[in-house]
C-alpha cells in the first residue's frame, strides 16, 4: 500500500517565543490588544490551548504580512480553530461551501501554448483573457484544478492538505508537463498566493513556476505602449486579502496604473491597512462588522476622489460592486480596465 505523504506547516514555537513586538497580532484591523495580552494570547495559541483568537479573528490573512519572522501566525491560528472545531462560519454553510467547491473529476488533457492562463475556478471571468492584452492565449478553468484558498476562511486546512495536491498535479499533467510548458499565469491573487506561499508553508511541491496576472500584464502594457489611451482618472484599489499573502506583487498595481494613466487616490484604508470586502464576515454571520468595514471603505473612496474601484479578486467585486456603484463610483476588474484602454473604450465614471 502507497504511505499517504503528510503535509505539515512549517512553524517555529521558538520564534514567536524570542518575538518582541508580537506584530501579528498588535497590527490586527479587527481584534484590539495591549502588548502583554497579545503575547499571552499568542503563546496560548502555540500551545495549542484556548484563545479568543480563535473565535474573534476575521480570517483577513494580515498576520501573515504582518509576521517578520515568516512564521505563518495565521496558518496556524486556522490549523487551532479546526483542531478544537471552532467553526468562524455555521457547519451548514461550510458544508454547502464544502460540497460545491470539491473536484468533480471531469478534467481531460489539453495541449497549451504560452500564455496559460489559470483561471481556476470561475468560467464566468474568461471573457476577460482576449486580445489584444492577452496574445494567443490558452485558458485553464475548473473544479479539478481549483486552488482551495478559501478553506482558510473556514478552518478547514484539512481540505486543503487533501485536495490542493491534487489540483497541483492534475495541472501539471493534463495541461502542462506534455505541453512542455513550465510556467502558469495566475489571473487570482489566490492562485498565485496558493502555488508561491501556502503550498510552500506545508511543503505541498509544485513542479512549475507560478507568474501573478500583473507581471504578465505589465509586460503587456510595456508592448502595447504606443495604442494605449490613458484612463485620466483617480482610481480606488480594492486590495483582496488574499494579496496579503504575497505583498510582494503590490508593485506591480502601481506600475500598471501609471502605465494606463490611472491615480491611485492616497486613503486610508489602502496598503497595509487595507479592509476586507465584507463578504467573508458575512458568510461568518458577522452582519455588523461585515456593515461597518464595508462603509469605511466605501467612504474612504469617496471622500478621495475615486472614479473606478478597481478589484482583482472576483469575491470581492461580488460584494462591492453593487455598493460602490451607489456611490458614484464605478466598479472595473483591473484587467478589463488595462483591456479598455487598448480598445479605446474605457467605462465612463
Amino acid at each position: 500500500m502507497e504511505a499517504t505523504t503528510v503535509y505539515t506547516l512549517n512553524f517555529d514555537p521558538d520564534v514567536c517565543e524570542s518575538c518582541e513586538t508580537c506584530d501579528c497580532l498588535m497590527k490586527c484591523q479587527y481584534m484590539a490588544f495591549d502588548l502583554a495580552e497579545a503575547k499571552k494570547e499568542k503563546d496560548n495559541i502555540n500551545r495549542g490551548k484556548d484563545s479568543r483568537v480563535l473565535i474573534e479573528c476575521a480570517t483577513c490573512y494580515a498576520c501573515e504580512a504582518y509576521c517578520p519572522a515568516n512564521n505563518h501566525p495565521f496558518y496556524l491560528i486556522v490549523e487551532r480553530q479546526e483542531e478544537k472545531g471552532i467553526l468562524p462560519a455555521p457547519a451548514p454553510i461550510t458544508r454547502q461551501q464544502t460540497l460545491m467547491m470539491k473536484p468533480k473529476g471531469t478534467i481531460t488533457p489539453m495541449r497549451v501554448s504560452p500564455p496559460v492562463i489559470d483561471m481556476c475556478y470561475f468560467p464566468m471571468l474568461t471573457d476577460s483573457i482576449k486580445e489584444p492584452l492577452y496574445e494567443n492565449p490558452s485558458i485553464i478553468v475548473g473544479s479539478d484544478i481549483f486552488c482551495n484558498i478559501m478553506w482558510l476562511h473556514f478552518a478547514r486546512n484539512s481540505v486543503i492538505r487533501e485536495q490542493l495536491p491534487r489540483a497541483i498535479d492534475n495541472i501539471w499533467h493534463y495541461y502542462l508537463r506534455d505541453s512542455h510548458v513550465d510556467e502558469l499565469i495566475c489571473f487570482h491573487d489566490e492562485c498565485y498566493a496558493t502555488f508561491t506561499h501556502l503550498a510552500p508553508a506545508f511543503n505541498i511541491p509544485v513542479p512549475f513556476k507560478a507568474v501573478h496576472v500583473f507581471e504578465y500584464i505589465s509586460g503587456r502594457l510595456d508592448e502595447l505602449k504606443d495604442i494605449i489611451e490613458p484612463v485620466n482618472a483617480p482610481v480606488a484599489y480594492q486590495r483582496p486579502c488574499s494579496n496579503r499573502l504575497i505583498p510582494e506583487t503590490q508593485h506591480w498595481v502601481d506600475d500598471i496604473f501609471q502605465k494606463i494613466g490611472a491615480q491611485r487616490v492616497k486613503r486610508t484604508y489602502d496598503r497595509d491597512n487595507a479592509l476586507c470586502c465584507g463578504q467573508v464576515l458575512r458568510a461568518h454571520q458577522r452582519e455588523e462588522m461585515a456593515d461597518d468595514v464595508q462603509n469605511r471603505n466605501l467612504e474612504d473612496m469617496k471622500a478621495a476622489g475615486a472614479v473606478y474601484c478597481v478589484f482583482n479578486c472576483p469575491a470581492c467585486m461580488m460584494a462591492m460592486a453593487e455598493p460602490v456603484a451607489q456611490k458614484g463610483i464605478f466598479p472595473i476588474h483591473l484587467s478589463d480596465l488595462c483591456q479598455s484602454t487598448l480598445q479605446g473604450d474605457a467605462p465612463k465614471g
